[in-house]
């Protein structure tokens, strides 16, 4: 299965700059960086056709971003049988691999988060400078967000999503409900460009238009590598005291010198 992409940086106006083209260059880029959550919304086209609404139910999905995609590129998502779930992957115009993941559909739902173990209350406005002890020391406030079907479409355009299963059924996307997993995140500190690394997601059950969608997430680790500094979160996405996701989510907040980046 394949699905063809022309990308699209929708993130030239974001606060973080790894998405404009001059701030990227001074970090080793050629430009500026398809946002890593568009790429996501990108591999999850394969199993949202290939499983539909169960996927969003009870479904997995991981993606790892290898090298970046750049606006305007012509992408490909590949889909392979690998064992009970489908190994993915998407490369560039010139054959190179931008990300890989890999979704399954268990035969039966996992057992839901308890909704109250993760902190709620409200970012601190505004948001202090990021430091290490801030975000191992600090509970992370959370975010709301009403999803609206009939405003999706141009966020569905944004990430050529075509699939009845979200402009017809109206069911918020997966891309879009990860977008969140980065603003819970920069709602809580103040970053200069960051990258998004890696996203595991499970499934617990879809939303539909009208629903409001609370996101918190704890710090479950920060650390250095090869001169970049990372953090880890564990995100949880709920209706009410409904879970929606729960997400590994990884980033590299403060990025190493332009003169050792790759």
């Amino acid at each position: 299965m394949e699905h063809r992409v022309q990308a699209y940086n929708t993130a030239t106006k974001s606060k973080n700059r790894m998405h404009d083209d001059e701030v990227a260059r001074q970090f080793g880029f050629r430009g500026g960086l398809v946002p890593g959550v568009d790429v996501y919304a990108y591999l999850c086209h394969p199993p949202a056709e290939r499983w539909g609404r169960a996927w969003l139910e009870r479904g997995t999905v991981t993606a790892r971003f290898v090298t970046p995609v750049y606006d305007g590129d012509e992408v490909t998502v590949t889909a392979e049988p690998d064992g009970d779930g489908l190994a993915l992957v998407v490369t560039d115009p010139a054959g190179g691999r931008c990300a890989e993941g890999r979704a399954t559909l268990p035969a039966a739902a996992p057992d839901p988060p308890a909704v109250a173990g993760w902190p709620t209350g409200d970012p601190p406005d505004p948001p202090p400078p990021v430091t290490v002890e801030l975000l191992t020391t600090r509970p992370l406030g959370a975010l709301a967000v009403t999803f609206r079907a009939e405003r999706a479409g141009e966020y569905l355009d944004d990430i050529r999503e075509q699939l009845p299963l979200f402009r017809d059924e109206g069911l918020a996307h997966p891309g879009w409900l990860l977008r969140y997993a980065n603003y819970v995140l920069t709602a809580n500190v103040q970053l200069g460009p960051w990258i998004h690394v890696e996203s595991t997601v499970q499934f617990h059950s879809p939303v539909v238009d009208g629903e409001t969608v609370e996101t918190r997430a704890l710090v479950t680790g920060e650390w250095e590598r090869k001169g970049h500094r990372f953090v880890g979160l564990d995100v949880l996405q709920s209706v009410d005291a409904r879970p929606v996701t729960r997400t590994a989510h990884t980033a590299i907040y403060r990025p190493r010198a332009a003169t050792a980046a790759g």
